[in-house]
């Protein structure tokens, strides 16, 4: 019985002597190999739509076009996801004090595709194309530029001079630059059917290689990494896009094996594409607001200038129930006239759920009442019956939320009549005159960063302007005249925080969504995020950071100890 213990003893003590020679001959760290992101591949997409120009002067109208433009041109800036300006084509900028005068420096390496450097030269052309009246740029981007004072410093550094102050102007700096040395031989009047439009050469971090034509028809578009791209070259070596009429379309030959992406999942296939395991599916803020609108100097419903009321017509609509039923789970509910996500938004400012019964209860503390006759609709103390009628354009998604308005307002006493009209007549005929009462509206905020809400809501634009609401305080109107210009994103920050603050106490009118846009990538594509939208196109925001090649690298592991 002792022999046997101590041979257990001995086999005992061998074994952790072999362990601890192990463990003083060890590496700190354990070495393991981690796949690493590497250069090449092909990433081909079904690009929902058609091919009209690759100019990025002429794609306004045409969002297939501006997705493969974000590719092959540049800016002086882009906008990160929060909305920040951040180095483009110019690696530096400097704005005077007073806000008027700001200089921009080119980076010394950019160069367009064909190896030639990029100039102000080339700016002050795109800009006299912009300017000009056959331009496809809105009036009022054109009348801002012709106010502009332009000034060509040297070869690589520009200045741009104001008439007064305008914080937003960065904005306006987002335009791709087009080649003087190509096209200044080309009349103005010819642009929009110049052969550049389909054979383009821009500064972006890929390059045009050729169209693909099958049938006599153009079915897609490849372009090839640019080597000399003055950022960080991408991983990705070729981008194919594909064109297709639908997004059903796109993800039949995503079924296929044809793509590995579907640049548009539209409501009619998101839960197919759910449902498919290869796919990942990215969501990301459109720059888009839908709401109600309160005509607030309307004499017929003069009730609508109580903030007590338009608190309870908000809190007694069921929003959250309008984006999972109608919409299918595709926007955010909204809180206010700043887009989520940016810098300006204030997170904190007030949420207000569906609660009927607090909605009813704040009525009835505002003496809105059943009249003694009876009936189902609430009258003020002057004895006028809550009653509007609501505009709403005529299809099929705005009818159905204008029914939902209907039906949860009736609940608390509030009678709507529906009308529907075509969105032109809509703004044109009746809010801009102000012959309405109440309004469904989207308002387009695409490839605008800065939040701005000036236009929209400042009281020198309730009449003739923009704010159709005509909601008239002067202190909401200073804290949004003062961020216009001021250049400081802190200050502007806290402006627009206050700004905020007051919009979501008054609700001139009621913010109801802002719709998500949906996008599918295979799998086998690594990378990829969504940000937050000012554009479609800026899905390709990170396009750089994407990759479908891997190597091992030989990294070092080491456990972390306590000190």
């Amino acid at each position: 019985m002792i022999k046997k213990l101590r041979w257990q003893i001995l086999v005992v003590v061998v074994t952790l002597i072999l362990v601890a020679v192990l463990l003083l001959t060890q590496e700190p760290g354990q070495q393991v190999f981690a796949p690493q992101p590497a250069e090449g591949g092909i990433y081909t997409e079904g690009l929902v739509g058609a091919l009209s120009r690759l100019n990025p002067l002429l794609d306004q109208n045409n969002p297939a076009d501006r997705d493969i433009n974000r590719l092959l041109f540049s800016g002086l800036v882009t906008f990160n996801a929060a909305g920040l300006p951040m180095p483009g084509l110019a690696d530096s900028w400097g704005v005077s004090q007073d806000g008027t005068i700001y200089n921009f420096s080119i980076r010394p390496n950019a160069v367009w595709h064909d190896g030639i450097p990029v100039t102000v030269d080339d700016i002050t052309y795109t800009l006299d194309l912009i300017k000009s009246d056959a331009s496809f740029f809105p009036a009022d981007v054109r009348e801002m530029w012709k106010q502009v004072q332009i000034k060509k410093l040297n070869e690589k550094t520009i200045q741009f001079i104001l008439p007064e102050p305008f914080a937003p102007f960065l904005d306006y700096l987002t335009f791709g630059l087009v080649p003087k040395h190509i096209l200044e031989s080309t009349p103005v009047e010819q642009l929009a059917a110049a052969t550049f439009n389909l054979a383009p050469i821009g500064t972006g971090p890929y390059r045009f290689q050729r169209l693909i034509v099958e049938n006599g028809q153009v079915t897609g578009v490849e372009l090839r990494a640019f080597d000399k791209y003055y950022g960080r070259k991408a991983f990705m070596d070729q981008v194919v896009f594909r064109y297709y009429p639908s997004a059903a379309a796109a993800l039949d030959a995503y079924r296929q094996g044809q793509v590995l992406a579907i640049s548009q999942i539209t409501p009619d296939i998101l839960s197919q594409t759910l449902a498919e395991p290869t796919i990942n599916l990215y969501t990301g803020r459109l720059p888009e607001l839908s709401l109600v609108l309160f005509n607030l100097n309307n004499p017929e419903v003069t009730f609508l200038q109580d903030s007590k009321l338009r608190r309870a017509l908000l809190m007694g609509l069921n929003r959250q129930q309008i984006v999972d039923k109608l919409l299918a789970g595709q926007a955010i509910v909204a809180d206010g006239p700043i887009l989520p996500g940016t810098w300006a938004y204030y997170e904190k400012v007030e949420h207000l759920s569906y609660d009927p019964d607090s909605a009813i209860g704040l009525l009835k503390a505002a003496d809105y009442k059943i009249p003694a006759s009876g009936g189902e609709v609430r009258a003020d103390k002057n004895g006028q019956l809550l009653e509007m009628t609501l505009l709403y354009p005529d299809d099929a998604l705005h009818a159905s939320i204008a029914q939902v308005i209907q039906t949860n307002w009736a609940l608390l006493g509030v009678k709507v009549n529906l009308e529907a009209v075509a969105y032109d007549v809509l703004v044109n005929e009746r809010l801009a005159p102000r012959s309405y009462q109440a309004a469904l509206v989207d308002l387009n905020l695409m490839r605008s960063p800065d939040p701005d809400p000036y236009p929209f809501w400042h009281q020198s634009e309730a009449t003739g302007g923009q704010n159709y609401s005509q909601w008239d305080d002067r202190t909401a109107s200073e804290y949004i005249e003062q961020a216009r210009v001021i250049p400081d994103f802190n200050v502007r920050a806290r402006l627009y925080r206050n700004f905020q603050v007051i919009f979501a106490k008054e609700l001139p009118s009621l913010p109801l969504y802002f719709p998500v846009y949906s996008y599918g990538v295979s799998r086998t594509v690594l990378g990829a995020q969504m940000p937050p939208l000012f554009d479609t196109s800026d899905r390709f925001l990170t396009v750089a950071d994407w990759y479908l090649v891997t190597r091992r690298s030989l990294e070092s592991a080491t456990q972390a100890t306590n000190p």
